[in-house]
């Protein structure tokens, strides 16, 4: 192991080497842009000074319920981690996000996080679900039907949607069309209603979690994907009705809390929206995006995150590597090993010459990442995953190396079955753990 002595003088009196576990001898990028200049940088460790050689040069992700903690209460081993990544005024000293599929705003997840660990976290370090929606700009300033349930319209404006509604305002609309809803049946049919023409039609669908009364809000949205976004005429042929756009935040089936059993997540919803669709239309639905864990465009908006953070935190150096701590298996690891691929194939494509369309080039549609999104540029050229025992997965029934081939997959439907990418870099028992095995491996000291 290197020692900061040693560091020192390999700048003094020679080349600094850095160590790259994934590159070898290969020396991949040579720019990083931030989105707010768009100005270049050559990327050489050599022009390094002693100063920055110090720094991290590394980022970490943390899933948060199973991982930080169980419910509202923190877990022990998060604090003792978390502890370990601050200097003695309390202050990080890596840059690190919390990549959560939950649904929430982040200011509130913030707080809790700062109340947890008795540190400053900033709200853009929180990611959402429905977070790296904000790069879909194309969709911000149209007329969207937003699906969830608490703060939904809310969390729609702080990621850019301006311009939203609710299955509540939809009903209220079109008061004839909830007829699941058996009150709403006698309350039409006594009362003098009408549509309400001057009701925008709804241009995108955002859905950000399950919403309350699925019934109803199943059938509305059935509704408007045949119409149009405008359900005041039925069709006269469902093959001639273009679907509208949707926006699917969260695909998590199941999820577990203090049941003996999972419960239904957001993922069982858009099992429900798909099969009606399909039953009603014999087309299968379409996903303008998929986003959430574990599609890439959430690890790629992680990586945005962690750079900016690094900057803000006055980091000089490139991140380099990316850590993911994750207690499910078949989403937090899968993710991982996803953005691993996406991230060997960029590269490659950058070295041959193809740095333009890299981007997507192996992605399907639902799952690709908008060309013109505002992100800095790439940096990172790997990805560890770190499973730990504390949350969905449990080491006592499952082994971290065997999968079951003849296990149920749970995954969304635009994502392939591939057994193996649920395998973890490495198992630890706990993000305690697993932060000293990543400040061994890196070789970075906290001073205190």
């Amino acid at each position: 192991m290197f020692s900061i002595k040693c560091l020192t003088k390999a700048f003094i009196f020679g080349k600094f080497f850095r160590i790259s576990n994934h590159l070898g001898k290969h020396r991949l990028l040579s720019v990083f842009r931030g989105p707010d200049t768009g100005s270049d940088y050559e990327d050489s460790s050599d022009d390094e000074t002693i100063e920055q050689a110090h720094e991290p040069d590394f980022g970490i992700l943390f899933d948060v319920d199973g991982v930080l903690a169980r419910g509202l209460n923190p877990l022990d081993p998060a604090i003792r981690a978390i502890n370990k990544l601050k200097d003695s005024e309390g202050n990080m000293k890596v840059p690190v996000a919390f990549v959560t599929n939950s649904c929430s705003r982040s200011r509130d997840k913030a707080a809790m996080l700062e109340r947890w660990f008795d540190t400053p976290v900033s709200p853009e370090a929180c990611i959402h679900a429905p977070t790296p929606a904000k790069l879909l700009t194309s969709f911000h300033n149209k007329h969207v039907l937003v699906i969830g349930q608490e703060h939904r319209k809310e969390i729609a404006e702080e990621i850019g949607f301006v311009n939203t509604c609710t299955v509540e305002d939809v009903r209220r609309a079109y008061p004839f069309l909830d007829m699941v809803d058996h009150e709403n049946r006698r309350r039409v049919s006594v009362g003098n209603f009408s549509d309400n023409l001057n009701f925008k039609p709804v241009e995108a669908i955002l859905l950000i979690g399950e919403p309350k009364r699925w019934e109803s809000s199943l059938q509305l949205l059935i509704d408007l994907l045949m119409t149009e976004g405008k359900p005041t005429k039925a069709p006269e042929s469902l093959s001639q009705v273009k679907q509208l756009p949707i926006i699917a935040c969260n695909m998590d089936l199941v999820f577990m809390a203090e049941a003996c059993m999972p419960r239904f997540g957001h993922g069982a919803f858009l099992v429900c929206l798909e099969a009606l669709y399909k039953k009603i239309t014999g087309k299968a639905l379409e996903y303008e995006a998929l986003i959430g864990k574990p599609c890439e465009i959430t690890y790629r908006f992680a990586e945005h995150t962690i750079a900016e953070l690094a900057k803000t935190m006055g980091i000089k150096r490139h991140i380099k590597k990316l850590y993911f701590v994750g207690d499910n298996p078949n989403v937090d690891i899968v993710g991982c090993n996803l953005y691993e691929r996406f991230l060997k194939d960029s590269w490659i494509n950058r070295r041959n010459g193809n740095r333009n369309n890299s981007i997507n080039r192996t992605l399907p549609r639902s799952r690709s990442i908008p060309c013109d999104a505002a992100l800095y540029e790439q940096t990172v050229t790997s990805m560890e995953s770190l499973l730990v025992g504390t949350g969905v997965y449990n080491p006592e029934k499952e082994s971290e190396t065997t999968i079951p081939e003849d296990k149920v997959y749970h995954g969304h439907r635009d994502i392939a079955h591939e057994p193996e990418l649920a395998t973890p870099t490495r198992y630890v028992e706990d993000v305690d753990q697993g932060i000293s095995y990543i400040l061994e491996k890196e070789h970075f000291t906290i001073t205190t």
